[in-house]
């Protein structure tokens, strides 16, 4: 077995700077810990402790991997899992990939090294290609985002059909003109959302202009930001479908500042049905995913896998979705 002497011959680096990769030491240059990383992988360096892991030892730890950690949905989420976690015996690490690739992928990194027995992806910000070589470390479970080429189980809601009941929903109050918000369009779960949209909204024959779409918004100061840039427009939307209930919120609270009406001048619908939605004055309206329900059902299924070191390649749980009518439309 490798050394961190021969890692350091390979990489030209000194033992310390190896050192410091292994343990996950924050300030070393991304550059250079790609280039450790690369090396341990090609000389089968495993350390120490990672080891006497390899020989049989678990850790009872599972990595759930978030995207944002302010983000309510995630609590919810990852408060289920911990519930069922703590149950059967396990602890959680939860790792926030503030949307970096890079970040998510040193993340996976506890996997390989035998520091957790599995991870569940709850966000995603890698395409399966670059994460699938992980699974041979060890069970990975996703949950909320998703990868359809994914080999692994998947627990999720059907992402389309929530962009369509929203969208058919301000179609059906009499909205003609409609705005959209959502996340990144390289992540399956925000394009679903988006198809569901245009499904909509081209089987009653509307167009969607360029300007009228909102894309890689997520929170409060982003949902003000959207009603500033529809505000200023001379012939706006009169509705939005909003890719959160955060961004929901946001459009809401502006509104009622520069006396715009919601719903009657400005109909929102958000998305999740977090405990936000109901709180603000209006009420959102928003498409309710069962947080609880995912959590639960992405846990269980990685503690089976661990405990009974079955190596399920596939399996997706595709979770009902419901629409909540409150006093924003």
């Amino acid at each position: 077995m490798a050394t961190i002497k021969e890692v350091a011959k390979r990489t030209g680096m000194s033992p310390t700077t190896v050192s410091r990769v292994i343990n996950n030491h924050p300030y070393v240059d991304d550059k250079k810990r790609k280039i450790v990383l690369e090396a341990m992988d090609e000389l089968g360096y495993v350390p120490n402790s990672s080891a006497r892991r390899l020989r049989g030892q678990k850790t009872n730890t599972i990595a759930v991997i978030i995207s944002r950690i302010v983000n309510p949905f995630f609590s919810h989420l990852v408060d289920a899992m911990e519930m069922i976690a703590g149950e059967r015996g396990y602890q959680l690490i939860l790792c926030d990939s503030r949307l970096d690739k890079e970040r998510e992928l040193r993340h996976l990194e506890l996997l390989k090294a035998k520091q957790v027995d599995g991870v569940i992806l709850a966000s995603l910000q890698n395409d399966w290609e670059t994460i699938k070589p992980f699974t041979k470390y060890g069970p990975i479970v996703m949950c909320n985002e998703y990868d359809r080429r994914a080999e692994v189980p998947m627990v999720r809601c059907n992402q389309l059909e929530g962009g369509y009941i929203g969208t058919r929903h301000l179609i059906d109050k009499g909205h003609t003109k409609i705005a959209y918000a959502g996340g990144a369009d390289r992540i399956e779960l925000t394009r679903d959302r988006w198809h569901g949209f245009q499904k909509a909204m081209e089987e009653s024959g509307l167009t969607i202009p360029q300007e009228w779409t909102f894309p890689s918004f997520y929170g409060i100061e982003d949902g003000k930001n959207i009603f500033h840039r529809i505000y200023a427009m001379q012939d706006g939307p009169t509705a939005i479908f909003a890719g959160g209930d955060e961004v929901a919120a946001g459009i809401i609270k502006e509104a009622k500042r520069f006396h715009c009406r919601v719903p009657d001048d400005l109909a929102v619908v958000g998305y999740d049905d977090q405990p936000l939605a109901s709180l603000i004055d209006p009420g959102i309206t928003t498409i309710h995913q069962p947080m609880q329900l995912m959590g639960t059902r992405a846990m269980e299924i990685m503690v089976d896998m661990i405990k009974n070191q079955r190596n399920v390649t596939f399996r997706e749980d595709i979770l009902p979705l419901e629409l909540v009518i409150r006093q924003s439309t």
